[in-house]
């Protein structure tokens, strides 16, 4: 099958820092080519791939991000090559379905953002103007504001294992990963660590201006007493963060529609406690590979039950449910659904 995979544009594949999508899309761009397939990858020219790479731009323009043009013009690199393709798998924003819906190649997308208030008006919208493009989740959670979409298929986000590696001990220190933003809760996770007395390690994203005025204002006031930001950190950084903590907390209080942050901590063998809302049901099994609770003012007492988990458990939780392999024959059975459905309609 000869596919095209569309990145977002604004970080390389994949990324070297902050970019959950970018690592999907190298996982899933990699994994195509393993399973025999003609890939064609659509990134920035500094990305690094299996597939054939295919660029507009020769690094990623991550200081515009946000900013239409750059979006589509590495959109219609794509889209104008439509008849090169079997199927295109679109990863980047919602603009792009537009674009989706003016060739007659099949062309699935994948959403990897909440679908509540604009985000799902624009989503409505664009069903009406592009009906033939097939929608992809990462979450059957993340389709419950706007379940009559054209749904297509469900695919569970997945990790290249072998860069997680797994050291079963119990840390010293509370871990906070994630960008600096209200929903997330770097604010909740301080409050938390003030509450047990524990160390607690920040680290994520402060790039847009409101994530800096969220940090200046919540975060920054309480570095102390133990309690260290460490910025964006690299992946090998990240890894070690992860392995040497004795939890993660992903207090978040909004519709995550996945949380890759919670199965990276798993597969290193670090339980997560986390919030009940978005994904989280569908990502952690309480009890098993985590501890779910209602209320982030709830993880202080839940930390026994993280510390009696087995850590080798929440890695083969992990490797049974979000290896990359389960993700790319989830890919490709829709793919194939969708080009013989096309076939069936000429």
């Amino acid at each position: 099958m000869r596919i095209a995979v569309l990145s977002p544009v604004w970080f390389a594949v994949p990324p070297s820092g902050y970019g959950g999508i970018e690592w999907v899309v190298s996982l899933l761009a990699d994994g195509l080519v393993d399973a025999g397939h003609d890939v064609t990858l659509f990134a920035s020219g500094d990305s690094h791939t299996k597939a054939q790479l295919a660029s507009v731009f020769e690094e990623a323009p991550s200081e515009q991000i946000g900013r239409s043009l750059p979006e589509l013009r590495h959109a219609l690199a794509c889209f104008d090559r439509a008849g090169d393709f079997d199927v295109i798998n679109d990863h980047s924003g919602p603009l792009t379905i537009a674009l989706g819906g003016l060739v007659e190649t099949p062309t699935l997308h994948t959403v990897h953002g909440p679908l509540e208030d604009d985000a799902g008006r624009v989503y409505d919208g664009l069903a009406q103007l592009a009906p033939q493009v097939g929608l992809i989740s990462i979450s059957l959670n993340q389709r419950r504001p706007k379940p009559e979409l054209n749904w297509a298929g469900n695919c569970p986000n997945a990790l290249d294992l072998q860069l997680y590696p797994c050291h079963p001990h119990r840390g010293d220190y509370l871990l906070f990963l994630g960008r600096m933003s209200p929903d997330k809760g770097a604010h909740r996770a301080i409050w938390v660590a003030k509450e047990t007395g524990l160390p607690l390690k920040l680290a994520g994203k402060k790039q847009d201006p409101k994530e800096h005025r969220y940090f200046h204002e919540l975060v920054e006031p309480h570095l102390v007493d133990g309690i260290e930001y460490l910025g964006e950190v690299t992946h090998g950084e990240k890894v070690e963060l992860l392995q040497n903590a004795r939890a993660t907390l992903f207090p978040i209080e909004w519709e995550e529609p996945f949380g890759l942050v919670m199965i990276e901590s798993m597969a290193c063998g670090t339980p997560v406690i986390a919030t009940r809302h978005g994904a989280v049901p569908e990502v952690i099994e309480d009890g098993v590979s985590g501890v779910i609770v209602e209320d982030y003012r709830q993880m202080p007492a839940a930390l026994d039950r993280a510390d009696a988990l087995d850590p080798l458990e929440c890695r083969h939780y992990v490797e049974a449910r979000y290896a990359p392999e389960r993700m790319v024959e989830d890919y490709l059975r829709i793919y194939e659904a969708a080009a013989e459905l096309a076939s069936a309609s000429v």
